[in-house]
């Protein structure tokens, strides 16, 4: 659950994607631009960063002992 100060995957996700579809326009002054980029490169890092933890959690599973281990496709 995010911080009450931190945004959600979803609300990162949606600014990232307004910052790249503004930047796509080519209509951005450069110094907005790099910015813009920067944020945007910042926001990317936060994603990732979240979908590697969910990750990790959803492939852990609870054996019978009450361990956790590696979920694993056969």
């Amino acid at each position: 659950m995010a911080k009450k100060d931190e945004k959600t995957f979803e609300e990162e996700l949606v600014e990232l994607e307004e910052i790249v579809k503004k930047l796509e326009t080519g209509e951005v002054p450069l110094d907005d631009a790099i910015t813009e980029f920067t944020k945007a490169m910042e926001l990317s890092k936060k994603c990732d960063e979240k979908l590697k933890k969910a990750e990790e959690a959803i492939t852990k599973l609870v054996n019978k002992d009450g361990k956790e281990e590696d979920f694993v496709v056969e």
